[in-house]
């Protein structure tokens, strides 16, 4: 290990642990990627190529980006420091399925090799190799990747390595760490821990600039937040995650619809922008403003129906929203509907939502937080009558706005392609549809989303 280099006790533990199967769940910003990973796998290689053997490391991580950083800010600097002869190259890899990834490799003077790709079950397959999987609680399709991935480790001199960060229960990560009887060799350190260890980090200060409990307790504390009751879970949530989406400049010049959830206090305002790609909504822009006059958002919503092709515009009319649609009907006449949301209302808009994550139908910022803990806030209770609503506790980062904008977005394109029936409400808030037409209307619904 080079001289000038100071691990902190809990990276010279898992270091030493030499065990085949050998997991990790470690708090955010503690040096589990570079500190752990990178450099076990590069003293790894460096072992065997000094014995005259190859060895074979395959490194999966969340998407194409986190690969390539994990070469160049983990795997090269190492190779570097202990001035290893080595060779660093990026090529394609076409999986089984025919589709073409972007590999990152590193190769050694007596064959061996370190190659870092985005996880997948496509790319999961086909090697015989030693694994790690970086951040695995977020991979995609977790539970299929591993099962993809199985033989690939399957001789007895490979050995597998999974590290990650908690995010939430529906996931294979959460049941490698918690099953009862286990061959793994389980390592844990939350931020208290890492501090108390040595690692440099303010811990008052950062919970206080984060500023949501939630998402303290899962990336920090290493909470297992209950994803039973979520209307969307985190592995939903994380699987229609994508690097390209939500950066306006992507902007195809489609059709786009535009959910809106208005406040003016302590709540956000929230604009979500969805163009229609195919048969997928793509985010194009999320734009959120906080304590923002009539004025101020009537500007920003103006500026977005001019950038954009709008369809439609889906407003919550509740309360304070009464005015702001009014309005905007006034100024993009045949283009703005206004919804109520009574408690059948906020549930039909949000099964649609919820079934177009479910079928993979939509395209949402990836890597964001705040906006992943918003999505994931509403959960479902079951009145006396059997009949299932939505609650969203309010905080810091608002009341579920994000979420609700996104729903209303979403809904916003279904009458488009699926014209009867009509989830909207019209302008009585006082509707007399009884919850059990709105239920009926909504399964007939998800069965022509199905056709």
């Amino acid at each position: 290990m080079p001289a000038l280099v100071e691990l902190f006790p809990y990276q010279r533990k898992w270091l030493a642990d030499k065990s085949r199967f050998k997991i990790a769940m470690v708090a955010r910003q503690c040096g589990k990627s570079k500190f752990m990973a990178a450099l076990e796998v590069v003293e790894d290689v460096l072992y065997h190529e000094s014995r005259g053997e190859k060895a074979r490391w395959i490194i999966l991580s969340r998407g194409e980006r986190q690969a390539l950083e994990m070469m160049d800010e983990g795997i090269k600097p190492w190779c570097v420091s202990y001035g290893a002869a080595c060779d660093a190259s990026d090529c394609d890899f076409k999986g089984d399925s025919g589709i073409v990834y972007k590999a990152h490799e590193v190769q050694f003077g007596r064959g061996s090799r370190i190659t870092a790709l985005p996880a997948n079950p496509d790319t999961a397959r086909g090697f015989t190799a030693s694994v790690v999987l970086d951040e695995f609680a977020i991979h995609q399709e977790s539970r299929k990747i591993w099962a993809a991935l199985s033989p690939t480790v399957s001789r007895p001199d490979l050995k597998l390595r999974v590290l990650s960060t908690p995010n939430g229960k529906d996931n294979k990560f959460y049941e490698l760490m918690t099953e009862q009887k286990s061959v793994w060799s389980r390592h844990t350190v939350d931020m208290y821990e890492a501090v108390a260890q040595g690692l440099d980090r303010n811990i008052e200060e950062l919970r206080a600039a984060i500023g949501d409990d939630d998402i303290w307790a899962q990336e920090y504390e290493l909470k297992w937040l209950d994803e039973a009751s979520a209307w969307l879970t985190y592995e939903l949530i994380t699987a229609c995650e994508d690097t390209e989406a939500g950066k306006p400049e992507n902007y195809r010049g489609g059709f786009c619809y535009i959910g809106n959830d208005i406040a003016a206090r302590n709540d956000l305002w929230v604009a979500w922008v969805l163009e229609v790609v195919g048969d997928v909504l793509w985010t194009r822009e999320v734009r959120v403003l906080k304590r923002a006059t009539f004025a101020e958002q009537d500007a920003v919503m103006a500026e977005l129906m001019q950038r954009y092709r709008v369809a439609r515009l889906s407003m919550d009319q509740t309360g304070m929203g009464e005015k702001p649609v009014e309005d905007a009907k006034r100024r993009y006449v045949g283009r703005v509907e206004g919804v109520l949301f009574t408690p059948p209302a906020k549930l039909a808009v949000a099964t649609l939502g919820k079934a177009a994550f479910e079928e993979r139908k939509v395209r949402i910022p990836a890597g964001d937080s705040i906006l992943r803990a918003d999505l994931h806030k509403p959960k479902k209770v079951v009145g006396p009558t059997g009949i299932p609503r939505l609650i969203a506790e309010s905080d810091s980062a608002g009341h579920a706005d994000r979420f609700w904008a996104a729903m209303l977005g979403i809904a916003a394109a279904a009458p488009s392609k699926y014209p009867e029936p009509d989830i909207f409400f019209g302008d009585d808030e006082n509707d007399d549809e009884s919850e059990a037409s709105l239920i009926a209307q909504m399964v007939r619904a998800g069965r022509r989303r199905g056709q």
